[in-house]
């Protein structure tokens, strides 16, 4: 296996800058970039690479070798020795239709041999977790899934994300990767810490929230929030909700949000909520964040079974980044440390992040994490 990348700037000679990666013949080109670069380096992107998989997605931010980068377009060519990958894509008509996307992808993908499955879907009109769970049932629990949600960088308006047939702003891709020699590991970890009450939900549809303790959900949120609510939705990445059980325990799940609704008092969070359970308010610090990084690496280190010469895909949510401001190079910094020289870093600051919590969970839509994949070969 072998991993190439270069980091584009401007739309100025994309052609004459991907030609160090053109030499490699890449089986799986992964591009993710600022939305006017990614959409613009497309043509240059099919012209390079006819016969590779090309597939990524618009950002809140860019995540490469050299750190974190904003308006820039971060490209990792990857060809494979032993590794065979098929691509399937879907049109997403609406938040309503997210399951049922998840199925057509599931059905569209080979299911003999599958090892693993990279999905990059639009960050904006989706139900993550609803989308989740109808490639589930047709592709089982036990399988890995990972990867996440386009940004916008941090604008929540209209996101884009590429497959080889160009890029679309309604469109979600799967990966699957075929093959006993693939090495597939993951890791997830926030660094977050509830504060208040729990509030049990009282209406909910969805991943619409209307109300908790029987009232509207966004009066609720916006007291904890005091004066950083005139900011909303964008100050809603700094304090996401912890997902309670009926019984409070912690599932393990954080929610962003991702709008709101001043005329029925809703939040729309970017995966579903459970009718039955509570929600908390989050916080975090730089320090605590950077050390989750570390773990969710450290965890995805403990499933490598090969020589620890491949790629680490990290997909990390855009609040994250919003509560580092000038630090949030210390949490890539933290995972180049756990995989040290052999790895090549890639990825994306997020509107959602997707990973199993542990090797042999069903994989769920997270939030205000930190994932790790590690591909390799053995």
């Amino acid at each position: 296996m072998q991993v190439a990348q270069v980091i584009l700037r401007n739309s100025a000679d994309v052609s004459g800058e991907l030609a160090s990666l053109v030499a490699l013949q890449p089986d799986l080109v992964l591009v993710f970039g600022a939305v006017d670069l990614l959409a613009s380096a497309a043509p240059a992107l099919a012209v390079a690479f006819p016969a590779a998989r090309r597939i990524g997605c618009s950002t809140a931010g860019e995540i490469s070798m050299h750190g974190v980068t904003d308006g820039a377009c971060v490209v990792t060519a990857v060809r494979f020795e032993k590794t065979v990958l098929a691509e399937a894509s879907t049109k997403l008509t609406g938040m309503d239709d997210s399951r049922d996307a998840g199925r057509r992808l599931g059905d569209s993908l080979a299911k003999e041999g599958l090892r693993a499955v990279l999905l990059f879907g639009q960050g904006v009109q989706i139900n993550g977790s609803a989308l989740l769970a109808g490639m589930t049932e047709v592709l089982g629990a036990e399988l890995p899934v990972t990867g996440g949600l386009a940004g916008d960088g941090g604008a929540f308006q209209q996101t884009w994300v590429l497959d080889s047939a160009g890029v679309a702003s309604d469109r979600i891709v799967a990966l699957g990767l075929y093959g006993e020699g693939l090495n597939f590991c993951h890791g997830s970890f926030g660094g977050w810490s509830p504060f208040g009450p729990p509030r049990k939900v009282t209406r909910c549809a969805g991943n619409v929230l209307y109300e908790l303790d029987g009232e509207p959900a966004l009066d609720v949120y916006k007291r904890y929030l005091g004066e950083h609510a005139k900011d909303l939705p964008a100050s809603g990445l700094l304090f996401p909700f912890a997902m309670l059980g009926k019984d409070h325990d912690e599932v393990g799940l954080i929610r962003t949000i991702l709008g709101v609704d001043e005329k029925d008092g809703s939040l729309t969070l970017a995966g579903e909520i459970d009718p039955d359970g509570y929600l908390k308010l989050m916080h975090a610090s730089t320090d605590a964040l950077v050390d989750g990084a570390e773990a969710a690496a450290e965890a995805a280190m403990k499933m490598q079974a090969g020589d620890g010469h491949g790629l680490a895909l990290l997909v990390s949510c855009v609040g994250r980044k919003l509560v580092m401001g000038g630090r949030v190079d210390e949490e890539v910094e933290a995972v180049a440390d756990v995989f040290g020289q052999g790895a090549v870093l890639t990825g994306f600051y997020s509107y959602g992040e997707i990973s199993p919590f542990s090797p042999g969970v069903e994989c769920k839509l997270h939030n205000q994490t930190m994932t790790i994949t590690y591909i390799g070969e053995s």
